[in-house]
């Protein structure tokens, strides 16, 4: 008898497993949710058991800016836009709540504090730490000395964070608190990176991801490099949180088989209690996955697409996949910033990108984590603080268009009027670097800013239109720079699966395609493909059988993933040639501005004490 795609589970507090074996074959109606915390917003996604979206809702959450650099939200509040967004899908596609089987979560890798006493949330925001917001989002700079601190150590630990540890990591946010807040405060304080707290938040327990250790980092995993407890003891002692060393790591998460539960991805975290059932007009009862960082549920929804990368088949009779396919294959998750994500079957160290950590989504198997600080938030940025904004919008606005869509048409249509070969070439002699929030990989300096060669006094759309490409030709150019960095240090990585808003942009996808010289996969679900993969940790969650044993991530993704759309590289010689030589002023623009800033430092080091 062929497998089921899952098994559905019984219902701890709601119902029991069915009587009727035969309900087991009732795979339409089934259901798994998948909730995805972003920057700006929570969104629940519906999947069936075949894998297509039947229900999608969202709702904006708040962020607050008390200082520049500082970005706070509210677990209080990111859970009520949950439970909005899950009710919205559930109603608005007549959806039974019955039927849904399992839930899985993503969320950013940010920062969120309770009181281990209460449970209640702690405020992060100084100085007086009286605000309902608890959690420091990890586009948050605020820990730039607490940072420096850290990796003045040169513990070994940093090997598995690139070497150094980004000031977007959750240690230096904890630091930050410490020395900050009032001690018999801080004292109060358990951490959760923001996945785990809504995990902590639906099922009531203090089972923990993995993935939570790669938020939280400090972390080796157990039997790599003589580590036995995971979390290095000598390591916090030194950076001056040794009192987090107490009760075996408690306030952190605890030891893993200690006084504490670390689980891959998707694996049975739990239930969903009758509190939290309540509030998502859910039934109680229903599994609950291990949580993951947004980035790596949109590796989950990315790189599993079906496509033969050698032919130009897409569809749905492509070759299975097989898991060895995703040691080959960049999963770019683009949003407000860009990750990139790679799997490899041993350990691969590269300077500048995060990792590498093992078990967080595949037992036994190690993630590397390149970035880009910022992207869509770069090219909002670059677009907004331009002249022409104003008008363009205008514009865009009476094509009933969005402003990255008017661009894109508009650089086309200069390209007829200028007689030009390609859109590349408007831009040839404007060369822009955008760091503009510090670099995150692969040369890991948060010091890093934004430089322009070519900039003239136009104030027109055709200037800005010029701007804007060169900023999608950056961020072109430096995905090239992550892919080479990580390639030269033992990955083999021939094919990048993007995913996110950015994905709809036929430049941008085009640019990264042919500056990496390797084809671009667009999964189907572009704007869903992160909360499409957490809805499929839900379905790993809802697979488990007696103690907890699930089936293979992979094999679901496999099953559920869906047919993606191919981008090859521009074919065009001279065009290659020209990215090729705009690639190597991109790398003389990032390694100079580093040399300069150190001869400036040089001249003016006796000043260090005015």
């Amino acid at each position: 008898m062929t497998s089921l795609p899952y098994r559905r589970p019984s219902r701890q507090g709601s119902r029991q497993a069915p009587s009727d074996p035969r309900e087991d074959l009732q795979v339409h109606l089934d259901h798994f949710i998948g909730i995805d915390v972003g920057t700006g917003s929570a969104r629940a996604c519906i999947i069936d058991a075949k894998g297509d979206i039947v229900g999608l809702a969202s709702e904006n959450i708040g962020l607050w800016q008390p200082e520049h650099g500082y970005y706070e939200q509210s677990t209080s509040d990111i859970w009520r836009c949950i439970c909005a967004a899950v009710q919205r899908a559930i109603s608005q596609h007549n959806i039974n709540p019955e039927t849904v089987c399992g839930i899985g979560f993503d969320a950013t890798c940010s920062l969120a504090v309770f009181n281990h006493e209460t449970d209640e949330p702690v405020s992060v925001t100084g100085p007086d730490f009286d605000s309902d917001r608890n959690v420091i989002l990890w586009l948050d700079h605020r820990p730039i000395d607490e940072a420096a601190k850290i990796n003045a150590t040169n513990h070994n630990l940093l090997r598995y964070v690139g070497g150094k540890m980004s000031i977007e990591m959750e240690i230096p946010k904890v630091l930050w608190l410490k020395n900050h807040m009032p001690k018999e405060l801080f004292d109060k304080c358990t951490f959760y990176d923001l996945a785990d707290a809504l995990t902590h938040i639906a099922t009531g327990n203090e089972k923990r991801s993995y993935c939570s250790v790669v938020c939280k980092q400090g972390y080796i995993p157990v039997g790599v490099d003589g580590s036995v407890k995971g979390w290095q003891e000598d390591f916090l002692n030194d950076i001056g949180l040794g009192d987090l060393t107490e009760n075996n790591f408690k306030r952190m998460g605890g030891v893993d088989g200690v006084n504490g539960d670390y689980l891959s991805a998707g694996e049975l975290v739990g239930h969903l209690c009758e509190r939290a059932a309540t509030e998502l007009g859910l039934p109680a009862g229903i599994a609950i996955g291990s949580g993951v960082i947004d980035a790596y549920a949109g590796w989950i929804g990315t790189v599993g697409a079906k496509v033969k990368l050698d032919s130009n088949q897409l569809n749905d009779d492509a070759a299975k996949n097989d898991k060895t396919q995703a040691f080959s294959r960049l999963a770019a998750v683009a949003g407000t910033s860009t990750c990139h994500l790679a799997m490899s079957p041993d350990p691969v160290f590269v300077s500048g990108v995060w990792g590498p950590y093992r078990d967080t989504i595949i037992p036994g198997y190690w993630m590397a984590e390149g970035g880009q600080s910022a992207t869509g938030e770069l090219l909002k940025h670059v677009i907004e603080t331009h002249p022409a904004f104003n008008q363009a919008t205008s514009i865009a606005e009476s094509y009933n268009a969005n402003i990255y869509e008017y661009l894109n048409e508009h650089l086309k249509e200069m390209v007829q009027d200028q007689q030009a070969p390609c859109v590349s070439y408007l831009g040839r002699h404007f060369f822009f670097y955008g760091d503009l929030w510090g670099n995150r990989s692969p040369i890991a300096d948060p010091n890093m800013t934004g430089s322009i060669f070519g900039l003239t006094s136009d104030k027109t759309v055709d200037g800005l239109a010029i701007y804007y490409y060169a900023t999608l030709e950056f961020i072109a150019l430096q995905t090239r720079q992550i892919v080479e960095t990580m390639n030269e240090a033992g990955h083999s990585i021939t094919s990048i699966f993007m995913s996110g808003s950015q994905c709809q942009n036929d430049i941008l996808v085009g640019l990264i395609a042919s500056a990496c010289d390797m084809p671009v996969v667009i999964p189907r679900y572009i704007h869903a493909a992160v909360c499409h993969g957490a809805a499929m940790l839900g379905a790993k969650a809802a697979s488990s059988v007696s103690q907890g044993k699930t089936d293979d991530l992979w094999d679901i993704m496999d099953r559920m993933s869906k047919p993606g759309k191919k981008v090859m590289p521009s074919e065009d010689a001279k065009e290659k040639a020209l990215l090729q030589a705009k690639y190597k002023v991109f790398l003389e623009q990032c390694y100079r501005q580093q040399s300069y800033r150190q001869m400036v430092d040089e001249a003016v080091k006796e000043w260090s004490s005015v």
